[in-house]
């Protein structure tokens, strides 16, 4: 699909190198794929509630694109890996919603500043090159106030854990699996990256493929600051409770009104 003049303008920035995994591509379609009766109700869950235009960054196959609320009006869609894209642009066909699919990476992102009132990564932050510019950029494209929806897996587990996460991340784990990082934090990197962090909890499930060496996904939401009604930080530390499988459950009224 051609991304419309108005949401994708060219930034100035120097064109990044394509990102080319044909092997892990068709490896993610595949599990991805049978991994959605397990992860859909979580993509239904990040997603409820946007309105208005919305920017996906690694939008892969496009499993997204069906839980999209009538209430978003556009949603441009960057996906790097060319057959990913293609993948993508199919799904995007069978939308409800109008998507436009686009080649671009997250670190220097197509489109215009302010151009969006939300944005939305989906187990996609492991795997950027450079991930606090890539959390700078998505930030420019934010309107004041945007809010940012992630579902991402990160680092967990012990002391033995970690350092096995961390030596898969210094040798084979990007190699094999598209350019994935099992040892980072993105809910650390987004607040680093002067996000205002609004509820996110964590879930024991799988994200990338079985068996992935991470001990957690999470899920949750920030904020670009700039606008009156900005939340306060809110995580596990501020009251969370674990139920019996391990997960924490975050007890946290959202500090902002949800836009109908």
């Amino acid at each position: 699909m051609r991304p419309r003049g108005s949401s994708t303008a060219r930034t100035g920035q120097p064109a990044p190198a394509q990102v080319h995994h044909p092997l892990f591509a068709r490896f993610y379609a595949k599990c991805s794929v049978a991994a959605e009766p397990a992860i859909g109700v979580h993509r239904e869950e990040l997603l409820a509630g946007l309105s208005g235009r919305v920017i996906e960054i690694g939008a892969g196959n496009g499993l997204n694109f069906a839980h999209y609320p009538s209430t978003v009006s556009e949603v441009v869609a960057i996906e790097p890996e060319r057959r990913l894209r293609h993948l993508a642009v199919t799904a995007a066909l069978r939308s409800d919603v109008p998507v436009d699919v686009v080649p671009g990476v997250a670190e220097a992102l197509p489109v215009k500043s302010e151009a969006f009132d939300a944005a939305v990564v989906s187990l996609v932050l492991c795997s950027v090159r450079d991930l606090p510019r890539a959390l700078t950029e998505i930030r420019r494209v934010l309107r004041p106030g945007g809010e940012l929806r992630f579902f991402e897996h990160g680092k967990g587990g012990g002391r033995a854990m970690n350092a096995g996460q961390r030596a898969l991340d210094r040798t084979v784990w990007p190699l094999l699996f598209g350019g994935c990082h099992v040892s980072r934090d993105p809910v650390g990197a987004i607040r680093d990256a002067g996000y205002e962090l609004g509820p996110y909890r964590q879930l024991l499930v799988p994200a990338k493929g079985p068996r992935m060496p991470s001990s957690y996904c999470v899920l949750g939401t920030a904020r670009r600051p700039g606008a009156e009604g900005a939340p306060d930080s809110c995580g596990p530390e501020s009251g969370g409770l674990t139920d019996s499988t391990g997960a924490v459950r975050v007890r946290c009224r959202p500090p902002w009104p949800r836009r109908s």
